[in-house]
């Protein structure tokens, strides 16, 4: 580890310990992790979904999850956290291995889920989903550095169970160590404040999939102290690429006037030429 990381992950560790939320957006490559860090955020998140988008599928290998974290980790300054999906192994011991190699790459936290990968039985059981949170959490702690180790329960995504099945995991999760808790798919900020007050540790919102009328004062006054957009951006950049193709084909060139400007470009990548 490089005094730089460990500076990293005091600080990453810090910012979830303030009232204020934790704006933590989700570049998929080396150029938005940039772009990203020109505007001010304090840190950054992977996404695996848009790493995978970014060869061309919706599903990234161990190894090209980290490739990209590494990248993302090399492109800024900022504390990274990573996005392990289910640390690609069912047995907790192998899904926590990737916890230290995240760390290896760069990363000052991750996360680990309990979406299996296979859609006929697509979260795990209860007692194995709490062990291997525990498994990622002892993994985290050996770590020579302060890593925040979030532990999703992804049941609401996929139809397993309700809003209580998810409040029932993360507090299991949280009572293995977890440092951030996180359910993807709460819609509703009565939803995330049921969530938020039913826990004690740090609660990550992903507004990927909620209403978006909702405003970052309204999950400040809730409580939540992480908010992040998955593979958001990377959807909206593939959709607005996709309507300016649309349009080319069309015979329609509008589309240019929304281009970012060279110099934005220069400035933003100047460190990386």
């Amino acid at each position: 580890m490089t005094d730089d990381q460990t500076n990293r992950a005091t600080a990453f560790q810090a910012l979830h310990a303030r009232a204020e939320p934790l704006l933590l957006p989700n570049p998929w490559d080396a150029g938005s992790a940039r772009l990203l860090a020109t505007l001010g955020f304090e840190a950054l998140a992977t996404t695996s979904l848009g790493a995978a988008c970014v060869l061309g599928r919706t599903r990234a290998t161990a190894d090209e999850i980290l490739d990209n974290l590494r990248a993302i980790v090399e492109a800024t300054d900022l504390p990274v956290n990573a996005d392990l999906e289910n640390g690609y192994a069912d047995a907790p011991d192998a899904a926590a291995r990737m916890i230290a190699q995240a760390c290896e790459a760069g990363a000052v936290g991750a996360s680990i889920e309990d979406h299996t990968g296979d859609m006929s039985a697509p979260i795990y059981d209860f007692g194995q989903a709490v062990e291997r949170v525990q498994a990622a959490v002892e993994a985290a702690r050996a770590l020579p550095i302060p890593f925040v180790l979030t532990a999703r329960a992804e049941n609401l995504l996929y139809g397993v169970g309700d809003l209580d099945e998810a409040i029932r995991r993360l507090r299991a999760f949280e009572a293995v160590g977890a440092d951030v808790l996180y359910a993807p798919g709460l819609k509703t900020i009565d939803e995330m404040r049921t969530v938020v007050q039913s826990v004690g540790k740090p609660v990550n919102v992903v507004m990927g999939f909620a209403e978006p009328t909702i405003t970052l004062d309204q999950l400040r006054e809730i409580g939540v102290r992480r908010v992040s957009i998955g593979g958001g951006f990377a959807r909206v950049a593939l959709q607005a690429a996709l309507d300016a193709a649309k349009a080319m084909q069309a015979g329609r060139f509008e589309f240019i006037t929304n281009m970012i400007g060279i110099g934005d470009l220069r400035r933003a990548f100047a460190a990386g030429e």
